[in-house]
């Protein structure tokens, strides 16, 4: 028998003690013997739930247990469950986890501490909820060199948006109703500002290309300053808004950057809406591919979660190799990188298009009848920082800007 014990019964440590129970059989089958889960450690007590006859409230008791081989780490955030990882490895326990705040944050250091004691350290469901893509990256493409990685990584933000796209809805209005339904948190900074994508592309990344990707070493713009009024423009070329989170190889090294986009109809997050997220990798000789599904949710993340104890369970007191090294990879700086923008001017296309062109070449002009008092335009490729010293030279400067990804 294999003994696990699950850190938090919140929403995420609830539904893995669910899943281990439902599919019992299943991962009986897949493992070669029973997985069990003898402790659940909680703060808090919950009365006539079966939880009761394995809860407990201190963690030596875990920490001390020999015959507790596996440790699930759903605590969430940075402390105390960077304590308690660390002490589970240092004790010979594999420890698994969906935190991606800790995996950004100390990926590494874990990842070597498991090294050092013959154990393993694995976070699939840090970076797309149930949708499997660590797994994918550090085995299956392994034959591939991996040149892009983009993607959807949170399913708050892409609700948002999508709500703002088909209701019309501003944005406060829509964050408004994401809270409601339960798809915001209360604080939903880390989620709006993009901090939460900047992290699970930073930990994409360093599985992809090696190499530590630090997450604030990442560009990194939230949604908060995307309008209605902007999707109106969008839907007038046929575009979506989504919040993309990417990183990549250019001639000149590699870049990462999390930001609002307009795409078009042929890219493949186009279609992506609601809570759902997506991921497309480009490798050399795959080409490209993509891997959709719940990027969020009691039950999905779960079942990403106990994916890793079923391999740990195979390989108790083996490590599972990660391809991530501490070394640091080094991003361009954002200033170099190269993209069009769409921007919104105030006046009318007629007074200023000379102005506009005069200052950013040939431009592509879009005018809504229906908006008196601005209209907009989409540039050429132009460098970042060339971008915000041109937009310095408009008079009266823009009213917002949004990079174009087609």
């Amino acid at each position: 028998m294999v003994n696990a014990a699950v850190l938090g019964y919140g929403t995420v440590g609830s539904g893995v003690a669910e899943v281990l129970t439902t599919n019992r059989d299943v991962i009986r089958r897949n493992v070669g013997d029973e997985v069990h889960v003898k402790y659940v450690l909680d703060l808090r007590d919950f009365p006539g739930d079966p939880v009761e006859e394995v809860l407990v409230h201190d963690y030596s008791v875990i920490l001390n247990d020999p015959s507790v081989d596996i440790v699930v780490e759903t605590m969430g955030g940075l402390k105390p469950a960077y304590e308690f990882t660390k002490a589970a490895l240092e004790a010979g326990k594999s420890v698994c986890t969906s935190n991606k705040e800790l995996v950004a944050a100390h990926g590494t250091e874990l990842l070597e501490l498991a090294r050092l004691h013959n154990v393993s350290y694995l976070f699939e469901a840090s970076c797309g909820g149930g949708i499997p893509i660590i797994r994918p990256l550090n085995t299956c493409l392994t034959a591939d060199r991996i040149d892009r990685i983009s993607g959807i990584l949170n399913g708050t933000t892409n609700y948002i948006l999508t709500r703002m796209d088909t209701e019309g809805s501003e944005f406060d209005d829509a964050l408004a109703e994401a809270q409601k339904n339960g798809y915001a948190e209360r604080n939903p900074a880390a989620d709006i500002e993009g901090g939460d994508a900047c992290r699970k592309i930073a930990i994409l990344s360093s599985i992809a290309y090696g190499k530590h990707v630090s997450y604030d070493r990442i560009y990194t713009e939230g949604i908060s300053s995307i309008s209605a009024m902007d999707f109106r423009y969008a839907q007038e070329i046929g575009a979506r808004i989504r919040l993309i989170a990417e990183s990549g190889r250019t001639d000149d090294g590699y870049y990462a950057m999390v930001a609002p986009a307009m795409v078009g109809e042929s890219d493949p997050l186009y279609s992506v809406n609601g809570v759902f997220n997506a991921i497309c990798v480009h490798g050399n000789m795959l080409g490209d591919a993509m891997f959709y599904g719940s990027g969020a949710g009691k039950l999905p993340t779960a079942s990403a979660v106990v994916s890793d104890v079923v391999d740990e369970a195979k390989h108790l007191h083996e490590t599972i190799h990660v391809n991530w090294s501490s070394d640091e990879l080094e991003l361009q700086p954002v200033g170099e990188l190269q993209n069009r923008f769409f921007v919104r001017v105030s006046g009318t296309a007629a007074e200023r298009a000379a102005e506009v062109k005069d200052v950013f070449g040939d431009v592509e002009i879009i005018s809504l009848q229906a908006v008196p008092g601005e209209f907009a335009f989409i540039t050429g490729k132009i460098g970042e920082a060339d971008f915000a010293d041109r937009a310095k030279r408009i008079e009266g400067g823009v009213i917002g800007r949004i990079r174009v990804f087609f």
